[in-house]
This record gives structure tokens, sequence and C-alpha cells, in this order.
């Protein structure tokens, strides 16, 4: 989510798109009895095409990313219930048991999220994708003039995002060792776009920050585990969206400028 919303865009499809790996992952493992580390590459390859949907929408169409993707949100998960209904369809195998687990003590998820943020990182400050990314954000005319491939560019955001998706439907069905259309996923494209706020990622794309991101993230999953045992369930949404809100407006600076008396 940070990459794409660093070129200016925005990806509400990301909660359907886990649906829809944990879907297919259900189906072709349970249903159609195919080997699970196929079902698992079968998913992850459906998140790419989803991310490349989305992608081709944006970068190639040019139809704006709030709606191209809105689009896939609504038909991610009608296409993962039309897969496996309603109900919840047991995943077995050695693949998930693995992403439920842990490896030398520490749970696999977390490790795969590290790994994905360390890659994440290589990828776009050892090379120029960052600086295309940032570019394309904080300008697309003159990144276009500079000889960036402005489309090309927004396209690998969105299919990578559709992969990282893709692997966290994976992660969240493994650890419920359900695959569910309905519920996998269900408004974490919301978390996702705060997490990155959080972090110090302009929605308006430009310059990005993944350890921000990563901040954040920690914040909303913290904040949200303290409210599910701490505060009445009817009331947890109220409060988690007042916090969000506080930690938005203290990274304003018009607000700390004009409320705080502060530069």
């Amino acid at each position: 989510m940070t990459l794409v919303i660093a070129t200016g865009g925005v990806d509400l499809s990301v909660g359907a798109i886990m649906a829809l790996a944990s879907a297919v992952a259900a189906k072709l493992s349970h249903d159609a009895h195919l080997s699970p580390n196929l079902a698992v590459l079968a998913a992850l390859g459906a998140s790419l095409l989803a991310g490349l949907w989305n992608g081709a929408l944006v970068a190639l169409l040019d139809i704006q990313p709030i709606v191209a993707t809105l689009v896939l949100m609504v038909a991610g998960r009608g296409v993962a219930m039309l897969l496996i209904g309603a109900a919840n369809v047991e995943l077995k195998g050695a693949i998930f048991d693995l992403l439920h687990g842990t490896i030398l003590g520490l749970p696999s998820a977390g490790l795969l999220a590290i790994g994905v943020f360390i890659v994440t990182g290589l990828l776009t400050r050892l090379t120029a994708a960052g600086l295309f990314i940032e570019s394309v954000g904080g300008n697309r005319t003159a990144s276009r003039y500079a000889g960036v491939n402005v489309r090309l560019v927004v396209l690998l955001a969105y299919i990578f995002s559709g992969l990282c998706a893709g692997l966290a439907g994976l992660v969240f069905s493994s650890d419920v060792r359900m695959g569910n259309a309905s519920q996998t996923g269900m408004y974490l494209e919301l978390d996702a776009i705060l997490a990155v706020v959080i972090g110090g990622t302009a929605l308006t794309g430009g310059r990005f920050s993944l350890a921000g991101s990563l901040i954040g993230a920690l914040l909303i999953q913290t904040l949200t585990m303290t409210l599910i045992y701490r505060v009445p369930i009817d009331r947890t949404l109220v409060v988690k969206a007042l916090v969000v809100l506080l930690v938005c407006l203290l990274q304003s600076e018009g607000f700390r400028r004009t409320v705080l008396r502060r530069p």
C-alpha cells in the first residue's frame, strides 16, 4: 500500500484480494484435491493477476485509482464467494502448518513480514525504483518528460500490492486453518491506508517511508488488540477512529502551527 500511495494512487481492493487468495487456496486444496503447495502458488498467481487488473485500469486506461480498485473490492470478494461460498473450508497441508507455525522459535508470519519488508526496502532504496516511484507521485508530467516510464512504474506498484495482499490472505487463513470468502480481509484496506498515513506518507504521493508504515501498522494492530480487551465492542471503532484522527492531526503542519503554536 505504501508504494501505491507513493505513486499518487490508492488500493481499496487489498482486503478482497486477501479473500480471493484464501478462496483459491481452499478451493484447489480441498475440493480439487490439488497439492497444497500448488494451491498456494495458484493463490499467489491469482493475487498477481488481481494486482495486474488494478494496475491496467489505473496506468493504461487512466481510470481514477479509487474507482478502479473499488471495482475489484466488490468483484474480488464476489469471485471468492463463487468459489467457496460463505462456508468455512478447512485448509490442510504442510505449507499451511508452516505459515501458522514457527521457525527457530519465531512466528513464521512475523518472519515473512520482515522478509517482505527487507526485500521491498532493498528494491526501493538500493535501486532506482524508489526514486521513480517518488518522482511519479510528486509530478507525473515532469517524470514523463524526464524519461521515466510512468505507466510501468504505476503498473508494477499495483502488481506488488496485489502480491502482498495475497500473501497476507494466505497467512490469515493459515492462522485460523480456514478459507473464508466473506470475512477474510474485511476492512483491512482501511487499516493499511491508515498505517501508511500514520507512517508519514502523504495521500497525494511523493516521498514515502517504509519504516514509518511498519510503525503505523504496529500502532494500528496494538490499538486494535488493546481495544478488544479493554473497551466494549460497540465503542471500539469510535475510539479507534478518534485515536487515528489525533495522530493524523499531530502530523499536520497546519494543526501544529495554529493549535500547538509549534513550527
